[in-house]
């Protein structure tokens, strides 16, 4: 079904992705979409083996999608949830993990409010040598692997031909608008989209836009029109003030008159131009009710759609490295 180059046991973050990766995720996909439009949208590719999802934080798509992902793919599913395990008595959070591999756990869904905490996991799963794929489905403000993918998909899918391929982004210029500070979806499409070729342009107020993402390669901007000018693709970020630890911003009302995206903003752009959102939304914050529900501009809808066909080629890839070619 898919070219035999996966070798990768775990999806911790874009930083090394190379386009040829990145193509075998949007290809492996794109054949599970096929699945996911059928009658019958399961397969038997990970029957009776065993999915942990480990959310120590709230989340409801990237959840969700990953638990009926692995449904899709006939797994055996485990599912976390802090507030009533025992780390309510005092267990650390790698004894967790070790709980769930002891348990014949092969793949760890892992999403927590402190940056690293997938990479300690990995790291340990390694080290007990057992074959378990451990995969970053966010780390506090560090990546977001699978929501990039997803959000490269969906792009190309609408830039791209009927097989969706990372190239058909090169040279499309891609602003990126909100809270890049603490967003960790923001790093993640930084790395995809610089490796697929895209200009990309960060748009946000001083306090969310440090110079160090000067070392990401895309051009910084504390105004958004620069950033918006002739754009072919528009994400914005919510304002993550539960990662505020200052008043980093006066108030929502200021933001949204500098930097929220509407109708009369979106004239800058390519006449074309998408408009993308990670979720959960803000409405009248970082962008304006009536935009966000205009399919003619809008891929929010399409971007939640696209995750389960983007998890379910992660997992059918880790899997694949485990065990050999998959059936």
């Amino acid at each position: 079904m898919i070219p035999a180059a996966w070798e990768r046991r775990h999806v911790l973050s874009l930083r090394d992705f190379t386009v040829a990766e990145l193509d075998i995720v949007l290809q492996t996909a794109h054949s599970f979409q096929e699945v996911l439009s059928r009658r019958t949208k399961k397969v038997p590719t990970l029957q009776a083996r065993v999915v942990a999802n480990l959310f120590f934080e709230s989340s409801t798509r990237t959840r969700n999608s990953f638990e009926l992902a692995a449904k899709r793919l006939s797994a055996d599913i485990l599912n976390f949830a802090p507030g009533t395990s025992a780390l309510t008595k005092g267990e650390t959070i790698l004894d967790t993990a070790k709980t769930f591999w002891a348990m014949g756990a092969e793949f760890m869904v892992i999403r927590h409010q402190q940056s690293g905490v997938p990479q300690t996991i990995a790291a340990e799963m390694d080290r007990l040598g057992g074959h378990v794929g451990v995969l970053n489905a966010g780390d506090g403000c560090h990546e977001h692997p699978s929501q990039a993918l997803l959000d490269l998909f969906t792009l190309c899918q609408g830039f791209g031909s009927d097989r969706p391929r990372s190239e058909s982004l090169k040279g499309k210029k891609v602003a990126i608008v909100g809270d890049i500070r603490h967003s960790r979806v923001a790093r993640s499409n930084l790395y995809s989209l610089k490796a697929a070729g895209a200009d990309v342009h960060l748009a946000a107020p001083p306090t969310l836009l440090p110079k160090e993402f000067d070392c990401y390669g895309a051009t910084r901007h504390w105004q958004v029109e620069p950033a918006l000018e002739k754009a072919n693709i528009v994400m914005t970020l919510r304002l993550q003030r539960e990662r505020m630890d200052q008043h980093l911003i006066p108030s929502l009302r200021e933001y949204h008159q500098q930097f929220g995206l509407t109708r009369d903003r979106l004239k800058q752009c390519h006449p074309e131009v998408k408009v993308l959102h990670p979720g959960p939304v803000n409405r009248g914050v970082e962008i304006s009710s009536d935009l966000m529900d205009d399919p003619h501009f809008s891929l929010i809808n399409q971007q939640v759609a696209s995750g389960v066909a983007i998890r379910m080629a992660l997992l059918y890839l880790m899997g694949n490295y485990h065990t050999g070619p998959l059936t």
